[in-house]
């Protein structure tokens, strides 16, 4: 046989991987230079250093506690209003003053409907409203 144990004077079976080292090193060479070519830049808009912030002269409006209850039931600083109201509500609100908007603080009760929270979003988008934030408990 041309198999032999550790011991004896036989010839040894031992697979070459010089190679297969050689095409790895090949391979790892080609994918290090066309990786970056396979990037692509992405525009970012990132907010400057301002030296001289705007003054604030303007006192910010009391938030607007909007709560969903589980029933559906959706109160504007604890007093329930039907979701119509609620919409016209908010652009009176935005049109006060759109440049000092107040924040509005959504309250959603975890088991609340999503399409009524989805109705509500869509209301104070449609009003042009840009302080809106989540109330977590």
């Amino acid at each position: 046989m041309a198999f032999s144990s550790g011991s004896g004077g036989g010839p040894m079976a031992d697979i070459n991987v010089t190679p297969l080292v050689d095409v790895m090193l090949v391979l790892l060479i080609i994918f290090m230079v066309t990786a970056p070519a396979l990037t692509y830049p992405i525009d970012v808009n990132l907010p400057q250093k301002s030296l001289n912030p705007p003054p604030q002269t303007k006192t910010p409006p009391d938030p607007i506690s909007l709560r969903i209850d589980a029933s559906g039931q959706v109160f504007w600083n604890d007093t329930p209003y039907p979701l119509p109201t609620i919409a016209n509500m908010m652009e009176v609100e935005v049109q006060r003053d759109p440049t000092n908007q107040p924040m509005l603080e959504i309250d959603a009760s975890g088991d609340a409907d999503y399409g009524i929270l989805a109705k509500v979003l869509a209301s104070a988008k449609n009003a042009h409203m840009d302080k809106i934030g989540f109330v977590q408990n």
